[in-house]
């Protein structure tokens, strides 16, 4: 049992609608131990990321979550221990002592179980992916840890993309290009990254005619709304869809653990409550 509340937060720019407190919560609650989880939104308090991240400090939190837009921001701030995160340079998961910042990557872990639920031992096959921002850098780790047989890497600031693949490579030689355009006309799934149909952005990351007729599955790192505009084009295609709702469950499971020590108690039950209740 934790004697005393535990204190977390989250650091990201459009995060006033994010479900991570209640999943915190609800985790801590069946373990029977108090936690709170603030919402740290650095343009509103005028912080950059640093002050943000002194700030969480300096008022007891435990740790943070960090997200959209400052993953690869908070890379260099913490001491990582896994090799694979070391190599994909940026964490979302971030744990305070006394001397030091401890940085994790649960998007990548989430991913990988994500995938695997939906979809078993079922290869990946050529995946185009959407976005080399943090969130897509996790991801195209996982793809090579699956052993995709091939990632095309888009996104509008090409240099972006060209240096994803270029360490991607490093790890699985060859299996990662970086494309100016996007073209699935080989490809086996799509994988969106983007903020694309998020609230407070919209639209989709790819349009209806660049989809090619026959894709074996899709996923979209977006979970609010869950029915993204990009989901809703995929299932009435007939193609698996991996919610982000998904990856927003498992990689907060794994950082609960991280951050308070526990494995959550009942997981098909909070999974399912936080479900309904985003839904």
């Amino acid at each position: 049992m934790i004697a005393k509340p535990v204190k977390l937060g989250l650091i990201g720019d459009n995060i006033i609608s994010s479900s991570a407190p209640m999943l915190h919560k609800m985790a801590a609650a069946q373990h029977g131990f108090d936690l709170s989880y603030e919402l740290i939104i650095p343009p509103e308090r005028g912080f950059d990321f640093d002050r943000a991240l002194d700030f969480a400090k300096q008022n007891g939190l435990r740790g943070v979550n960090v997200t959209l837009p400052y993953k690869e921001q908070a890379f260099p701030y913490a001491q990582i221990a896994d090799p694979a995160v070391q190599k994909l340079g940026s964490v979302n998961t971030i744990c305070f002592d006394s001397k030091s910042l401890t940085g994790f990557n649960t998007d990548y872990t989430g991913f990988l179980q994500s995938y695997r639920v939906a979809r078993g031992a079922l290869p990946a096959g050529h995946v185009l992916l959407i976005g080399a921002g943090g969130v897509g850098r996790s991801i195209c780790f996982a793809l090579a840890k699956l052993g995709a047989s091939a990632i095309t890497i888009f996104d509008r600031e090409n240099i972006k993309a060209v240096k994803l693949a270029d360490e991607v490579n490093l790890l699985v030689p060859g299996v990662a290009m970086a494309a100016k355009s996007v073209d699935t006309s080989v490809c086996d799934a799509v994988v969106n990254c983007t903020p694309a149909g998020m609230y407070g952005y919209g639209g989709l990351p790819i349009s209806q005619e660049h989809l090619p007729k026959s894709l074996e599955w899709a996923f979209d790192a977006v979970y609010q709304p869950v029915d993204t505009p990009f989901k809703q084009m995929l299932i009435a295609r007939g193609v698996q869809f991996i919610s982000g709702f998904e990856l927003f469950f498992y990689q907060g499971v794994d950082a609960f653990k991280i951050f308070t020590g526990f494995e959550v108690k009942d997981p098909t039950s909070l999974r399912h409550v936080l479900f309904e209740k985003i839904h």
